[in-house]
């Protein structure tokens, strides 16, 4: 929310703003000024907390289901909340602590964000989504070059993520034993440590210092790095499908079948996360921020992971937009931070 659409609001306002928010979220109960009153030590009077929530209702951050009901946020009530969310926690430790030990997949990204899905969906019983580093940024770890007939060559690329390609190579001439342990070589030498979608990589098969006749044997392997590229781009990890069906109520079923259409859509899914890959921090979008109505009920609370001075992936949430925010937000900066931490030792900078 940019501050020329922030409604402008007493420090009162906004603490009984929150309060709707947080009992609302536990509840899913129309909170009215009596439980205001009974759960909450402001020290003013029910009237006045009446006169408040109708100011808030003016402002367009609450609303009521009918005449006599309590009050319950409206998407902008939502985000003013989270807003203020974001800027509390800004710089802070996060306060929930995820039952994630990656120290058990060294070099392994896929598990490693695999098990940051469960984690995460485990704490907070909403949609877990892990976008993967573009392959394109990891690095060759190894390469082998097998020669199985006289004229059938097998080359293996295995990344620093622990990705492996396999690629069979039918030559219409019988292969020269000694230019494939060659080639072997000279790709374990020359290539590994390169990243999958570096220049560098691509001048190494083309280096003007090699024979007319290594080149052209090397030229013969490129495609198997292109397709270890491509095979992991834009990989999504997915943890939690089952467990967010019990945070809907009944009346938002309709938004949570369009969210498991969403997921059988990657590009749609990607495009929900794309702007945490260019964030620095968590954010959070809420109910009418997506472009499809359907999704009007849903939020995405995500934080990116990466290293010091790129981004390589985002950790998001997926549920209704009546969720525990200030536990996702935690949630999903604590997994960030432990991605983080574990990538720095995978990739280089």
């Amino acid at each position: 929310m940019t501050d020329l659409h922030r409604p402008t609001l007493s420090e009162r306002q906004q603490e009984i703003l929150a309060r709707v928010v947080e009992e609302y979220v536990a509840t899913g109960v129309p909170v009215g000024s009596k439980t205001l009153v009974e759960r909450t030590s402001m020290g003013v009077s029910s009237s006045t907390i009446r006169n408040e929530l109708a100011v808030l209702e003016e402002q367009g951050l609450l609303t009521h289901p009918h005449t006599s009901a309590g009050r319950v946020p409206t998407g902008l009530g939502y985000r003013f909340f989270v807003d203020r969310v974001l800027e509390r926690i800004e710089g802070r430790p996060s306060e929930v602590e995820l039952d994630l030990d990656l120290s058990v997949a060294p070099s392994q990204v896929d598990s490693a964000l695999q098990a940051t899905t469960e984690a995460l969906a485990e704490v907070t019983h909403l949609l877990a989504l892990v976008s993967a580093p573009p392959l394109g940024t990891t690095t060759v770890r190894h390469v082998e070059v097998l020669l199985l007939q006289p004229q059938l060559v097998v080359v293996v690329v295995i990344t620093s993520t622990g990705g492996i390609t396999k690629r069979l190579l039918m030559f219409e001439e019988p292969v020269d034993p000694g230019l494939a342990e060659w080639a072997r070589q000279y790709l374990n030498e020359c290539v590994a440590g390169l990243q999958l979608g570096a220049r560098l990589l691509r001048n190494r098969f083309e280096d003007p210092e090699l024979s007319a006749r290594e080149r052209d044997f090397l030229a013969q392997f490129l495609p198997a790095f292109t397709e270890a590229m491509e095979a992991g781009e834009q990989t999504l990890y997915v943890g939690g499908t089952a467990g967010v069906l019990d945070e809907f109520r009944a009346d938002e079923l309709r938004a949570y079948r369009r969210l498991l259409e969403v997921l059988e859509q990657r590009a749609a899914l990607l495009e929900l996360m794309r702007a945490g890959i260019l964030s620095k921090r968590p954010f959070v979008r809420v109910g009418s921020e997506f472009e499809d109505p359907e999704l009007a009920s849903v939020s995405l609370v995500g934080a990116p992971y990466g290293l010091r001075h790129r981004n390589l992936g985002t950790v998001s949430l997926l549920g209704p937009m009546r969720m525990d925010y200030v536990k996702a937000i935690e949630a999903v900066r604590s997994a960030a931070h432990e991605l983080s931490r574990f990538v720095e030792d995978v990739y280089e900078d």
